[in-house]
């Protein structure tokens, strides 16, 4: 499991806009393999800061490709990516380990 965190570049913010449809429509179609994912919001800021995804992927090559693979990836909007391997110990209030 991955951890993805994805910091935005406010420079590209009308990237974010126009796409979002189908930014969303990539997820769905990735679900199996997205687990979860969404926005994050700089609160001081008033304004986007990125996205955070939980993947279930067999290698941090497998995530990569994912990343490039949608639509914002080739409009500049994403300033960095982390991918982070990630081990769930807790969830919906029970201990996994």
């Amino acid at each position: 499991m991955y951890v993805v965190l994805l910091e935005d570049d406010p420079a590209y913010a009308d990237a974010r806009a126009r796409l979002m449809e189908e930014h969303l429509q990539f997820l769905v179609r990735n679900g199996d393999t997205i687990r979860s994912a969404g926005p994050l919001r700089d609160e001081i800021a008033d304004a986007a800061a990125g996205g955070l995804w939980i993947v279930d992927a067999p290698d941090r090559e497998a995530v990569q490709a994912l990343v490039e693979a949608d639509p914002f990836w080739p409009t500049g909007l994403r300033k960095s990516v982390s991918i982070l391997s990630w081990r769930q110990v807790f969830a919906d209030g029970q201990r996994r380990v």
